[in-house]
This record gives structure tokens, C-alpha cells and sequence, in this order.
């Protein structure tokens, strides 16, 4: 699971080979949220709220990154790093 970001212990990662449609996994303490890159919807799991908005802030700024990140691991090839929130 390559970790592409990390921020306010909140930890960024996608999968290689992963199923459409696009997305990254948040990961916060023992939970986990999916959230789809088109449109920044939670897809599933459970999160707090303000982690939710602190992905979102983040997702919304970061979004063609993710995208080339997803290229990128759909084709097993190794991951860019994205700035975390500041």
C-alpha cells in the first residue's frame, strides 16, 4: 500500500491494481475511508467529521495529482508523493 501523503495523522495511500473508479484510501488511527477522486465522495467507511473535511480541503487541491497518481498505479509504477495540508 504505497503511502502517497500524510498530514494531522491522517495517511493518503492507493493500491496497485486497484478496481474503478478512481480513488484513495484515508487512513485515521484504526478507521479508513475510500473516497473517489471525480468527485470527492466518501464511497465507504467510516471516518470523524473533521477528518472527512481535512481529506476533502486536501483532495480538492490535490486532485490531478491523484489522478496521475492512479495512472500511475494502475499500471504498477511507482507513486508520486503529494504535499501534504499545510
Amino acid at each position: 500500500m504505497p503511502e502517497i501523503s500524510r498530514f494531522f495523522g491522517i495517511v493518503i495511500v492507493m493500491y496497485y491494481k486497484d478496481h474503478p473508479p478512481p480513488h484513495f484510501h484515508a487512513k485515521y488511527g484504526s478507521q479508513t475511508g475510500v473516497f473517489a477522486i471525480d468527485d470527492l465522495r466518501l464511497m465507504e467507511g467510516h471516518l470523524p467529521k473533521r477528518v472527512i473535511s481535512l481529506v476533502l480541503e486536501w483532495a480538492f487541491q490535490h486532485r490531478e495529482e491523484l489522478l496521475n497518481d492512479w495512472t500511475l498505479a494502475i499500471s504498477q509504477k511507482p507513486l508520486e508523493r503529494i504535499a501534504p495540508l499545510e
